[in-house]
Protein backbone atom coordinates (compact mmCIF):
# COMPACT_ATOMS: atom_id res chain seq x y z
CA UNK A 1 0.00 0.00 0.00
CA UNK A 2 2.91 2.23 -0.31
CA UNK A 3 2.51 3.51 -3.76
CA UNK A 4 -1.13 4.87 -2.23
CA UNK A 5 0.30 7.37 0.45
CA UNK A 6 2.37 8.77 -1.90
CA UNK A 7 -0.30 9.90 -4.54
CA UNK A 8 -2.04 13.40 -3.06
CA UNK A 9 -5.48 12.20 -4.36
CA UNK A 10 -6.33 16.37 -4.72
CA UNK A 11 -3.57 16.51 -7.28
CA UNK A 12 -3.63 13.28 -8.91
CA UNK A 13 -6.81 12.95 -11.25
CA UNK A 14 -6.24 9.62 -11.90
CA UNK A 15 -6.67 7.43 -8.81
CA UNK A 16 -9.14 5.57 -10.16
CA UNK A 17 -6.71 3.63 -12.77
CA UNK A 18 -3.67 3.80 -9.76
CA UNK A 19 -6.16 1.79 -7.55
CA UNK A 20 -7.27 -0.60 -10.75
CA UNK A 21 -3.33 -1.24 -11.26
CA UNK A 22 -2.42 -2.23 -7.87
CA UNK A 23 -5.91 -4.30 -7.45
CA UNK A 24 -5.00 -6.53 -10.52
CA UNK A 25 -0.73 -6.71 -9.42
CA UNK A 26 -1.75 -8.23 -6.15
CA UNK A 27 -4.75 -10.08 -7.75
CA UNK A 28 -7.55 -8.62 -5.38
CA UNK A 29 -10.75 -9.56 -6.24
CA UNK A 30 -12.33 -6.38 -7.40
CA UNK A 31 -13.87 -3.41 -5.65
CA UNK A 32 -15.65 -0.84 -7.25
CA UNK A 33 -14.50 2.61 -8.13
CA UNK A 34 -15.50 5.85 -7.34
CA UNK A 35 -17.90 6.79 -10.72
CA UNK A 36 -15.71 8.17 -13.27
CA UNK A 37 -16.47 9.55 -16.86
CA UNK A 38 -15.36 7.98 -20.31
CA UNK A 39 -13.05 10.20 -22.01
CA UNK A 40 -12.06 8.23 -24.88
CA UNK A 41 -13.76 10.42 -28.28
CA UNK A 42 -16.66 8.63 -29.58
CA UNK A 43 -16.31 5.32 -27.59
CA UNK A 44 -20.15 4.22 -26.16
CA UNK A 45 -19.96 2.89 -23.02
CA UNK A 46 -21.41 -1.18 -23.18
CA UNK A 47 -22.70 -3.27 -21.02
CA UNK A 48 -22.31 -1.39 -17.93
CA UNK A 49 -24.29 -1.56 -14.60
CA UNK A 50 -27.29 1.56 -15.87
CA UNK A 51 -30.39 1.55 -17.60
CA UNK A 52 -32.86 3.98 -19.05
CA UNK A 53 -34.88 4.57 -15.66
CA UNK A 54 -33.28 6.83 -12.23
CA UNK A 55 -29.82 5.78 -10.96
CA UNK A 56 -28.95 5.22 -7.54
CA UNK A 57 -25.56 6.82 -8.77
CA UNK A 58 -24.81 10.44 -9.59
CA UNK A 59 -23.31 10.93 -13.14
CA UNK A 60 -20.36 13.13 -13.42
CA UNK A 61 -19.68 14.81 -16.76
CA UNK A 62 -16.35 16.55 -17.39
CA UNK A 63 -15.11 18.63 -20.40
CA UNK A 64 -12.01 17.46 -22.74
CA UNK A 65 -10.87 19.27 -24.79
CA UNK A 66 -12.30 20.98 -27.75
CA UNK A 67 -14.97 18.42 -27.78
CA UNK A 68 -18.45 19.63 -26.31
CA UNK A 69 -19.25 16.92 -23.81
CA UNK A 70 -17.84 13.51 -23.70
CA UNK A 71 -20.35 10.79 -22.82
CA UNK A 72 -20.41 9.71 -19.03
CA UNK A 73 -20.41 5.77 -17.41
CA UNK A 74 -22.45 5.47 -14.78
CA UNK A 75 -20.53 3.04 -12.13
CA UNK A 76 -20.83 -1.13 -12.97
CA UNK A 77 -21.01 -3.33 -10.23
CA UNK A 78 -18.54 -5.19 -12.40
CA UNK A 79 -16.05 -3.25 -13.58
CA UNK A 80 -14.20 -5.82 -14.86
CA UNK A 81 -16.74 -6.52 -17.78
CA UNK A 82 -16.48 -2.27 -18.92
CA UNK A 83 -13.26 -3.36 -19.13
CA UNK A 84 -13.63 -6.38 -21.30
CA UNK A 85 -16.08 -4.65 -23.22
CA UNK A 86 -14.11 -1.37 -23.97
CA UNK A 87 -10.84 -2.80 -24.68
CA UNK A 88 -9.60 1.38 -25.24
CA UNK A 89 -11.45 2.74 -21.99
CA UNK A 90 -7.77 3.29 -20.76
CA UNK A 91 -8.38 7.25 -19.51
CA UNK A 92 -10.22 7.78 -16.15
CA UNK A 93 -10.74 11.33 -14.45
CA UNK A 94 -11.54 11.02 -10.57
CA UNK A 95 -14.32 13.64 -9.58
CA UNK A 96 -13.49 16.23 -7.38
CA UNK A 97 -12.76 15.59 -3.96
CA UNK A 98 -15.43 14.71 -1.86
CA UNK A 99 -16.95 12.31 1.63
CA UNK A 100 -16.18 8.58 0.12
CA UNK A 101 -19.27 7.14 0.47
CA UNK A 102 -19.36 3.85 3.34
CA UNK A 103 -17.84 0.69 1.74
CA UNK A 104 -19.88 -2.84 3.67
CA UNK A 105 -19.67 -5.44 1.09
CA UNK A 106 -21.25 -7.54 3.72
CA UNK A 107 -24.27 -5.70 3.49
CA UNK A 108 -25.36 -4.02 0.25
CA UNK A 109 -24.33 -6.69 -3.13
CA UNK A 110 -23.23 -3.35 -4.30
CA UNK A 111 -20.92 -2.92 -1.98
CA UNK A 112 -22.57 0.49 -0.51
CA UNK A 113 -23.45 1.07 2.82
CA UNK A 114 -27.73 -0.04 3.41
CA UNK A 115 -29.66 3.21 4.40
CA UNK A 116 -30.55 3.58 8.04
CA UNK A 117 -32.85 1.19 9.12
CA UNK A 118 -31.64 -1.34 7.55
CA UNK A 119 -31.94 -4.48 9.56
CA UNK A 120 -29.95 -7.76 9.72
CA UNK A 121 -33.21 -9.96 7.90
CA UNK A 122 -32.09 -8.21 4.94
CA UNK A 123 -28.33 -9.01 5.06
CA UNK A 124 -29.28 -13.01 4.92
CA UNK A 125 -30.76 -12.58 1.69
CA UNK A 126 -28.88 -9.56 0.15
CA UNK A 127 -25.10 -10.85 0.94
CA UNK A 128 -23.19 -11.67 -1.89
CA UNK A 129 -23.19 -15.41 -2.08
CA UNK A 130 -19.45 -15.80 -3.01
CA UNK A 131 -16.37 -13.92 -3.78
CA UNK A 132 -17.11 -14.97 -8.08
CA UNK A 133 -17.61 -11.62 -10.27
CA UNK A 134 -21.47 -10.41 -10.33
CA UNK A 135 -23.71 -12.21 -12.47
CA UNK A 136 -26.07 -9.79 -12.91
CA UNK A 137 -25.18 -6.33 -14.98
CA UNK A 138 -27.86 -3.80 -16.81
CA UNK A 139 -27.25 -2.73 -20.04
CA UNK A 140 -27.09 1.18 -21.42
CA UNK A 141 -29.49 2.08 -24.09
CA UNK A 142 -30.31 4.99 -25.73
CA UNK A 143 -33.48 6.98 -25.55
CA UNK A 144 -36.77 4.07 -26.14
CA UNK A 145 -38.08 6.21 -29.01
CA UNK A 146 -34.75 6.32 -31.10
CA UNK A 147 -34.38 4.65 -34.12
CA UNK A 148 -31.29 2.11 -34.27
CA UNK A 149 -28.57 2.11 -36.39
CA UNK A 150 -26.13 -0.85 -36.98
CA UNK A 151 -22.62 -0.09 -37.57
CA UNK A 152 -21.00 -2.53 -40.61
CA UNK A 153 -22.66 -3.93 -43.09
CA UNK A 154 -24.79 -6.94 -42.85
CA UNK A 155 -26.44 -8.85 -45.58
CA UNK A 156 -29.41 -10.49 -43.90
CA UNK A 157 -31.89 -9.33 -41.27
CA UNK A 158 -33.28 -10.65 -38.04
CA UNK A 159 -36.76 -12.25 -39.11
CA UNK A 160 -38.91 -12.61 -36.20
CA UNK A 161 -42.03 -15.49 -34.85
CA UNK A 162 -43.81 -15.18 -32.19
CA UNK A 163 -45.17 -18.18 -31.23
CA UNK A 164 -48.58 -17.80 -29.48
CA UNK A 165 -51.57 -15.38 -29.69
CA UNK A 166 -53.40 -15.48 -26.37
CA UNK A 167 -53.72 -11.95 -24.62
CA UNK A 168 -49.97 -11.69 -23.64
CA UNK A 169 -48.76 -13.33 -26.82
CA UNK A 170 -50.77 -11.03 -29.52
CA UNK A 171 -49.52 -7.91 -27.05
CA UNK A 172 -46.29 -8.80 -27.23
CA UNK A 173 -46.66 -9.58 -31.11
CA UNK A 174 -48.03 -5.65 -31.89
CA UNK A 175 -44.78 -4.06 -29.87
CA UNK A 176 -42.28 -6.19 -31.46
CA UNK A 177 -44.06 -5.66 -35.13
CA UNK A 178 -44.33 -1.96 -34.67
CA UNK A 179 -40.32 -2.23 -34.10
CA UNK A 180 -39.73 -4.65 -36.85
CA UNK A 181 -41.09 -1.59 -38.90
CA UNK A 182 -39.31 0.84 -37.63
CA UNK A 183 -35.98 -0.58 -37.81
CA UNK A 184 -35.57 -2.25 -41.60
CA UNK A 185 -31.95 -2.41 -41.38
CA UNK A 186 -31.45 -4.59 -38.28
CA UNK A 187 -35.30 -6.77 -38.86
CA UNK A 188 -37.11 -8.55 -41.44
CA UNK A 189 -40.96 -5.82 -41.54
CA UNK A 190 -42.95 -8.79 -41.27
CA UNK A 191 -44.00 -10.83 -38.08
CA UNK A 192 -45.28 -14.65 -38.22
CA UNK A 193 -47.56 -15.28 -35.12
CA UNK A 194 -48.62 -18.80 -34.52
CA UNK A 195 -52.25 -18.96 -33.89
CA UNK A 196 -54.33 -21.65 -32.76
CA UNK A 197 -57.17 -22.19 -35.37
CA UNK A 198 -60.55 -21.38 -33.47
CA UNK A 199 -63.57 -20.64 -34.91
CA UNK A 200 -64.80 -16.85 -33.68
CA UNK A 201 -68.24 -15.31 -34.42
CA UNK A 202 -67.28 -11.73 -35.82
CA UNK A 203 -70.41 -9.31 -37.61
CA UNK A 204 -72.55 -12.48 -37.09
CA UNK A 205 -70.50 -14.54 -39.27
CA UNK A 206 -68.67 -17.97 -37.63
CA UNK A 207 -64.62 -17.13 -39.48
CA UNK A 208 -61.34 -18.67 -38.35
CA UNK A 209 -59.51 -16.46 -36.34
CA UNK A 210 -56.72 -16.16 -38.36
CA UNK A 211 -58.15 -14.90 -41.01
CA UNK A 212 -60.08 -12.23 -39.14
CA UNK A 213 -56.63 -10.97 -37.37
CA UNK A 214 -54.96 -10.92 -40.92
CA UNK A 215 -58.39 -9.06 -42.26
CA UNK A 216 -59.47 -6.96 -39.54
CA UNK A 217 -55.84 -6.67 -37.55
CA UNK A 218 -57.63 -7.71 -34.21
CA UNK A 219 -57.71 -10.58 -32.31
CA UNK A 220 -61.28 -10.36 -31.73
CA UNK A 221 -61.03 -13.22 -28.92
CA UNK A 222 -58.03 -12.27 -26.88
CA UNK A 223 -57.33 -8.73 -27.41
CA UNK A 224 -60.60 -7.32 -28.26
CA UNK A 225 -60.59 -3.48 -29.22
CA UNK A 226 -57.00 -3.22 -30.03
CA UNK A 227 -55.81 -2.45 -33.58
CA UNK A 228 -52.53 -4.47 -34.64
CA UNK A 229 -49.99 -3.47 -37.21
CA UNK A 230 -50.65 -4.90 -40.66
CA UNK A 231 -47.17 -6.04 -40.38
CA UNK A 232 -48.83 -9.21 -37.73
CA UNK A 233 -49.21 -12.00 -39.74
CA UNK A 234 -51.07 -15.00 -37.86
CA UNK A 235 -49.97 -18.37 -39.01
CA UNK A 236 -52.40 -21.27 -38.14
CA UNK A 237 -49.04 -23.61 -39.13
CA UNK A 238 -46.81 -23.69 -36.19
CA UNK A 239 -43.61 -25.26 -38.07
CA UNK A 240 -44.42 -22.23 -41.05
CA UNK A 241 -44.22 -19.79 -38.46
CA UNK A 242 -40.86 -20.37 -37.69
CA UNK A 243 -39.40 -21.05 -40.71
CA UNK A 244 -36.23 -19.06 -41.16
CA UNK A 245 -36.67 -17.27 -38.36
CA UNK A 246 -33.65 -16.16 -36.16
CA UNK A 247 -35.35 -14.69 -33.12
CA UNK A 248 -38.28 -17.33 -31.75
CA UNK A 249 -40.37 -15.68 -28.91
CA UNK A 250 -42.48 -17.83 -26.59
CA UNK A 251 -45.50 -16.62 -25.52
CA UNK A 252 -48.00 -19.39 -24.39
CA UNK A 253 -48.79 -21.40 -20.90
CA UNK A 254 -46.02 -23.46 -19.30
CA UNK A 255 -47.83 -26.19 -19.54
CA UNK A 256 -48.01 -26.77 -23.27
CA UNK A 257 -44.30 -25.58 -24.08
CA UNK A 258 -42.95 -29.48 -24.27
CA UNK A 259 -45.90 -30.61 -26.65
CA UNK A 260 -44.66 -27.30 -28.98
CA UNK A 261 -40.60 -28.03 -28.62
CA UNK A 262 -41.61 -31.03 -29.83
CA UNK A 263 -43.26 -30.13 -32.76
CA UNK A 264 -40.18 -27.12 -32.64
CA UNK A 265 -37.55 -29.49 -32.78
CA UNK A 266 -35.33 -30.22 -36.31
CA UNK A 267 -37.82 -27.05 -37.98
CA UNK A 268 -35.82 -23.99 -36.72
CA UNK A 269 -32.62 -22.68 -38.08
CA UNK A 270 -29.98 -24.46 -35.23
CA UNK A 271 -28.49 -20.69 -34.93
CA UNK A 272 -31.93 -19.37 -33.44
CA UNK A 273 -31.91 -17.55 -30.46
CA UNK A 274 -35.06 -17.31 -28.37
CA UNK A 275 -36.69 -15.18 -25.75
CA UNK A 276 -39.15 -16.65 -22.90
CA UNK A 277 -41.97 -14.46 -22.05
CA UNK A 278 -43.23 -17.50 -19.54
CA UNK A 279 -44.18 -17.12 -16.23
CA UNK A 280 -43.19 -20.55 -14.68
CA UNK A 281 -41.24 -23.08 -14.67
CA UNK A 282 -41.33 -26.67 -15.37
CA UNK A 283 -40.97 -28.77 -12.05
CA UNK A 284 -41.24 -32.28 -11.23
CA UNK A 285 -40.21 -34.33 -8.36
CA UNK A 286 -36.56 -34.97 -9.62
CA UNK A 287 -35.57 -31.29 -10.48
CA UNK A 288 -36.91 -27.88 -11.37
CA UNK A 289 -36.02 -26.55 -14.81
CA UNK A 290 -36.24 -22.36 -16.01
CA UNK A 291 -38.88 -22.13 -19.01
CA UNK A 292 -36.38 -20.39 -20.95
CA UNK A 293 -33.30 -22.77 -20.18
CA UNK A 294 -35.64 -25.71 -20.55
CA UNK A 295 -36.42 -24.24 -24.23
CA UNK A 296 -32.74 -24.21 -25.29
CA UNK A 297 -32.11 -27.82 -24.10
CA UNK A 298 -35.27 -29.27 -26.17
CA UNK A 299 -34.02 -26.97 -28.90
CA UNK A 300 -30.24 -26.91 -28.69
CA UNK A 301 -30.19 -23.45 -28.54
CA UNK A 302 -29.59 -20.17 -26.15
CA UNK A 303 -33.06 -18.70 -24.81
CA UNK A 304 -33.36 -16.15 -22.32
CA UNK A 305 -36.13 -14.71 -20.33
CA UNK A 306 -38.52 -11.55 -19.99
CA UNK A 307 -40.39 -10.39 -17.28
CA UNK A 308 -41.71 -7.75 -15.65
CA UNK A 309 -44.59 -5.93 -14.06
CA UNK A 310 -46.90 -6.07 -17.03
CA UNK A 311 -50.35 -6.16 -17.52
CA UNK A 312 -51.41 -7.40 -21.31
CA UNK A 313 -54.50 -4.70 -21.36
CA UNK A 314 -52.89 -2.14 -20.10
CA UNK A 315 -49.44 -2.61 -22.33
CA UNK A 316 -51.79 -3.15 -25.46
CA UNK A 317 -53.35 0.26 -25.24
CA UNK A 318 -50.00 1.61 -24.87
CA UNK A 319 -50.35 2.75 -21.09
CA UNK A 320 -46.44 3.18 -20.26
CA UNK A 321 -44.73 0.50 -17.92
CA UNK A 322 -41.00 -1.12 -17.47
CA UNK A 323 -39.94 -4.91 -18.05
CA UNK A 324 -36.75 -7.07 -18.03
CA UNK A 325 -35.16 -9.24 -20.18
CA UNK A 326 -32.50 -11.59 -19.10
CA UNK A 327 -29.97 -12.28 -22.10
CA UNK A 328 -26.86 -13.60 -21.54
CA UNK A 329 -25.10 -13.74 -24.42
CA UNK A 330 -23.16 -16.75 -25.54
CA UNK A 331 -19.82 -16.26 -26.04
CA UNK A 332 -20.09 -17.91 -29.69
CA UNK A 333 -22.26 -14.80 -30.62
CA UNK A 334 -20.15 -11.99 -29.26
CA UNK A 335 -18.44 -9.47 -32.16
CA UNK A 336 -15.10 -8.14 -32.31
CA UNK A 337 -17.19 -5.50 -33.50
CA UNK A 338 -19.03 -4.99 -30.79
CA UNK A 339 -16.18 -4.99 -28.13
CA UNK A 340 -17.36 -8.59 -26.72
CA UNK A 341 -14.41 -10.90 -27.14
CA UNK A 342 -13.83 -13.18 -30.05
CA UNK A 343 -16.13 -12.90 -32.88
CA UNK A 344 -18.38 -15.76 -34.57
CA UNK A 345 -16.63 -19.12 -35.25
CA UNK A 346 -13.07 -17.36 -34.91
CA UNK A 347 -10.32 -18.49 -32.41
CA UNK A 348 -10.75 -21.45 -29.19
CA UNK A 349 -14.64 -21.92 -28.93
CA UNK A 350 -15.70 -20.91 -25.18
CA UNK A 351 -18.74 -23.24 -23.80
CA UNK A 352 -21.60 -21.09 -22.53
CA UNK A 353 -22.49 -21.92 -19.16
CA UNK A 354 -26.42 -22.41 -17.86
CA UNK A 355 -27.54 -20.99 -14.66
CA UNK A 356 -25.77 -23.44 -12.41
CA UNK A 357 -22.93 -22.36 -13.82
CA UNK A 358 -22.50 -25.72 -15.49
CA UNK A 359 -21.37 -26.04 -19.55
CA UNK A 360 -24.24 -26.60 -21.61
CA UNK A 361 -24.61 -30.04 -23.16
CA UNK A 362 -25.19 -28.84 -26.08
CA UNK A 363 -22.34 -26.94 -28.62
CA UNK A 364 -24.79 -23.84 -29.78
CA UNK A 365 -24.04 -22.46 -33.46
CA UNK A 366 -22.85 -19.14 -33.81
CA UNK A 367 -25.05 -16.61 -35.21
CA UNK A 368 -23.63 -16.13 -38.82
CA UNK A 369 -21.56 -12.96 -39.25
CA UNK A 370 -23.93 -11.85 -41.73
CA UNK A 371 -26.71 -10.86 -39.38
CA UNK A 372 -26.39 -7.38 -36.73
CA UNK A 373 -24.48 -9.45 -33.41
CA UNK A 374 -27.51 -10.94 -31.87
CA UNK A 375 -26.87 -9.40 -28.25
CA UNK A 376 -28.15 -6.64 -25.62
CA UNK A 377 -28.14 -3.54 -27.54
CA UNK A 378 -30.37 -6.01 -30.84
CA UNK A 379 -33.28 -7.13 -28.56
CA UNK A 380 -33.44 -4.07 -26.88
CA UNK A 381 -34.48 -2.29 -30.16
CA UNK A 382 -36.86 -5.10 -31.03
CA UNK A 383 -39.00 -5.13 -27.87
CA UNK A 384 -38.63 -1.37 -26.72
CA UNK A 385 -41.19 0.90 -27.62
CA UNK A 386 -42.07 4.46 -26.07
CA UNK A 387 -44.99 3.07 -23.85
CA UNK A 388 -42.03 0.07 -22.81
CA UNK A 389 -39.09 0.36 -21.18
CA UNK A 390 -36.91 -2.41 -21.04
CA UNK A 391 -33.96 -3.01 -18.88
CA UNK A 392 -31.54 -5.21 -19.89
CA UNK A 393 -29.68 -7.84 -17.84
CA UNK A 394 -27.56 -11.37 -17.82
CA UNK A 395 -29.40 -12.92 -14.40
CA UNK A 396 -31.59 -15.45 -16.01
CA UNK A 397 -32.14 -16.87 -13.01
CA UNK A 398 -33.85 -13.91 -10.96
CA UNK A 399 -36.00 -13.30 -13.62
CA UNK A 400 -37.20 -16.23 -14.65
CA UNK A 401 -38.16 -17.35 -10.74
CA UNK A 402 -39.32 -13.97 -9.77
CA UNK A 403 -41.64 -14.02 -12.71
CA UNK A 404 -43.00 -17.83 -11.75
CA UNK A 405 -43.08 -17.79 -8.08
CA UNK A 406 -44.82 -14.32 -7.66
CA UNK A 407 -47.88 -16.24 -8.34
CA UNK A 408 -48.25 -18.23 -5.73
CA UNK A 409 -47.60 -15.03 -4.02
CA UNK A 410 -50.81 -13.45 -5.85
CA UNK A 411 -52.38 -15.90 -5.67
CA UNK A 412 -52.37 -15.68 -1.49
CA UNK A 413 -53.01 -11.90 -1.58
CA UNK A 414 -55.83 -12.42 -3.81
CA UNK A 415 -57.09 -14.90 -0.83
CA UNK A 416 -56.48 -12.39 1.90
CA UNK A 417 -58.48 -9.08 0.14
CA UNK A 418 -61.53 -11.87 -0.55
CA UNK A 419 -61.56 -12.52 2.97
CA UNK A 420 -61.87 -8.81 4.04
CA UNK A 421 -58.56 -8.19 5.59
CA UNK A 422 -57.11 -5.17 4.58
CA UNK A 423 -53.50 -3.57 2.83
CA UNK A 424 -51.85 -4.07 5.43
CA UNK A 425 -52.17 -8.00 5.55
CA UNK A 426 -51.71 -7.75 2.12
CA UNK A 427 -48.54 -6.59 2.20
CA UNK A 428 -47.47 -8.90 5.17
CA UNK A 429 -47.97 -11.88 2.48
CA UNK A 430 -45.93 -9.83 -0.09
CA UNK A 431 -43.20 -9.06 2.18
CA UNK A 432 -42.69 -13.11 3.23
CA UNK A 433 -43.71 -14.18 -0.20
CA UNK A 434 -40.13 -12.05 -1.70
CA UNK A 435 -38.52 -13.75 1.24
CA UNK A 436 -39.01 -17.21 0.45
CA UNK A 437 -38.61 -16.25 -3.30
CA UNK A 438 -35.03 -15.46 -2.87
CA UNK A 439 -34.56 -18.12 -0.36
CA UNK A 440 -35.79 -20.55 -3.19
CA UNK A 441 -33.66 -19.15 -5.41
CA UNK A 442 -30.52 -19.15 -3.40
CA UNK A 443 -31.30 -22.90 -2.11
CA UNK A 444 -31.18 -24.52 -5.76
CA UNK A 445 -29.76 -21.81 -7.95
CA UNK A 446 -26.53 -20.31 -5.62
CA UNK A 447 -24.34 -20.25 -8.36
CA UNK A 448 -25.54 -17.77 -9.94
CA UNK A 449 -28.39 -15.59 -8.47
CA UNK A 450 -27.80 -12.02 -8.30
CA UNK A 451 -30.59 -11.45 -5.52
CA UNK A 452 -30.39 -7.31 -6.45
CA UNK A 453 -32.29 -8.63 -9.67
CA UNK A 454 -35.23 -9.15 -7.41
CA UNK A 455 -34.50 -5.89 -5.22
CA UNK A 456 -34.24 -3.97 -7.79
CA UNK A 457 -35.77 -4.72 -11.26
CA UNK A 458 -39.28 -4.55 -12.69
CA UNK A 459 -39.09 -8.52 -12.74
CA UNK A 460 -38.54 -8.16 -8.99
CA UNK A 461 -40.37 -6.41 -6.47
CA UNK A 462 -42.76 -4.74 -9.81
CA UNK A 463 -44.05 -7.75 -11.10
CA UNK A 464 -44.45 -8.76 -7.55
CA UNK A 465 -46.52 -5.56 -6.45
CA UNK A 466 -48.60 -5.37 -9.75
CA UNK A 467 -49.63 -9.09 -9.48
CA UNK A 468 -50.27 -9.04 -5.88
CA UNK A 469 -52.71 -5.90 -6.50
CA UNK A 470 -54.17 -5.89 -10.18
CA UNK A 471 -52.98 -8.85 -12.20
CA UNK A 472 -55.29 -11.93 -12.95
CA UNK A 473 -54.10 -14.69 -10.06
CA UNK A 474 -54.36 -11.77 -7.53
CA UNK A 475 -58.22 -10.76 -9.41
CA UNK A 476 -59.56 -14.34 -9.54
CA UNK A 477 -58.24 -16.06 -6.47
CA UNK A 478 -60.07 -13.07 -4.32
CA UNK A 479 -63.20 -13.52 -6.78
CA UNK A 480 -63.27 -17.25 -5.62
CA UNK A 481 -63.42 -16.56 -1.78
CA UNK A 482 -65.79 -13.91 -2.07
CA UNK A 483 -68.41 -16.60 -4.29
CA UNK A 484 -67.60 -19.09 -2.02
CA UNK A 485 -66.05 -21.64 -4.47
CA UNK A 486 -62.89 -23.06 -5.56
CA UNK A 487 -60.36 -21.16 -7.35
CA UNK A 488 -60.22 -23.77 -9.71
CA UNK A 489 -64.32 -22.90 -10.71
CA UNK A 490 -63.38 -19.75 -11.35
CA UNK A 491 -60.37 -21.07 -14.07
CA UNK A 492 -63.43 -22.93 -16.03
CA UNK A 493 -65.87 -20.14 -15.97
CA UNK A 494 -64.34 -16.62 -16.18
CA UNK A 495 -60.98 -17.15 -18.48
CA UNK A 496 -62.21 -18.13 -21.44
CA UNK A 497 -60.43 -21.66 -21.91
CA UNK A 498 -56.81 -19.51 -20.52
CA UNK A 499 -55.51 -20.86 -17.38
CA UNK A 500 -53.98 -19.41 -14.13
CA UNK A 501 -50.35 -19.88 -14.20
CA UNK A 502 -50.37 -19.56 -10.37
CA UNK A 503 -52.11 -22.47 -9.82
CA UNK A 504 -49.99 -25.15 -11.49
CA UNK A 505 -46.64 -23.60 -10.41
CA UNK A 506 -48.19 -23.64 -6.54
CA UNK A 507 -48.71 -27.56 -6.94
CA UNK A 508 -45.26 -28.36 -8.64
CA UNK A 509 -43.02 -26.03 -6.85
CA UNK A 510 -44.70 -27.72 -3.29
CA UNK A 511 -44.53 -31.30 -4.79
CA UNK A 512 -40.53 -30.18 -5.82
CA UNK A 513 -40.51 -29.42 -2.29
CA UNK A 514 -42.03 -32.30 -0.34
CA UNK A 515 -39.85 -34.62 -2.43
CA UNK A 516 -36.54 -33.13 -0.95
CA UNK A 517 -38.49 -32.83 2.74
CA UNK A 518 -37.80 -28.75 2.90
CA UNK A 519 -41.95 -27.99 2.29
CA UNK A 520 -41.86 -26.60 5.88
CA UNK A 521 -38.97 -24.14 5.32
CA UNK A 522 -41.41 -22.31 2.66
CA UNK A 523 -44.65 -22.08 4.78
CA UNK A 524 -46.46 -19.28 2.76
CA UNK A 525 -45.92 -21.72 -0.14
CA UNK A 526 -46.97 -24.56 1.19
CA UNK A 527 -49.97 -22.81 3.32
CA UNK A 528 -50.77 -21.69 -0.78
CA UNK A 529 -50.92 -25.51 -1.98
CA UNK A 530 -52.85 -26.20 0.74
CA UNK A 531 -56.14 -23.78 0.06
CA UNK A 532 -55.87 -24.95 -3.55
CA UNK A 533 -56.65 -28.54 -2.44
CA UNK A 534 -59.15 -27.73 0.24
CA UNK A 535 -57.54 -28.99 3.30
CA UNK A 536 -56.29 -25.66 4.86
CA UNK A 537 -58.76 -22.28 5.42
CA UNK A 538 -57.77 -18.97 4.28
CA UNK A 539 -58.23 -17.69 8.09
CA UNK A 540 -55.10 -19.88 8.98
CA UNK A 541 -52.62 -17.47 6.93
CA UNK A 542 -52.28 -15.51 10.17
CA UNK A 543 -51.10 -18.19 11.87
CA UNK A 544 -48.39 -18.03 9.39
CA UNK A 545 -46.63 -15.15 10.69
CA UNK A 546 -46.83 -16.12 14.41
CA UNK A 547 -45.23 -18.92 13.89
CA UNK A 548 -42.58 -17.40 12.04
Amino acid sequence: MKILRLVDYKKSPNIPCVLQTVFSAARLPPRRLSPFPCLTPGLPCRNIHSHSGPSRYPILKVKAGPSPEPRTCRQSRAFSSHLLNNPNHNRCVAPSPRPTPLRCHSLDPLGLAPPLGCSNIAWSFAAPLNNKQPYHHRTTHPPQSSKMTVSGSFRRKHKVAVIGSGNWGTTVAKLVAESTSENSDVFEKDVQMWVYEEKVTVDGETRNLTEVINTKHQNTKYLQGINLPTNLVANPSLVDTVKDATILIFNLPHEFIGNICRQLKGNILPYSRGISCIKGVTVTDDKIELICEFIGEQLEIYCGALSGANIASEIANENWCETTIAYNTPPCDRHVANGNGHANGNGAYEEHRDSRGQIIKTKLTPVPQDYPPLDHDVLHTLFSRPYFTVSMVSDVVGVSLGGALKNIVAIACGFVEGHGWNMTAKTAVMRRGMLEIIQFAREFYPETIEPATLWEESAGWGDMIVSCTAARNWRYSKMAVERGVSIQEIERTELNGQKLQGISTSREVSSFLRARGVEDKYPLFKLVDGILDGKVNVNDIPSLFRKN
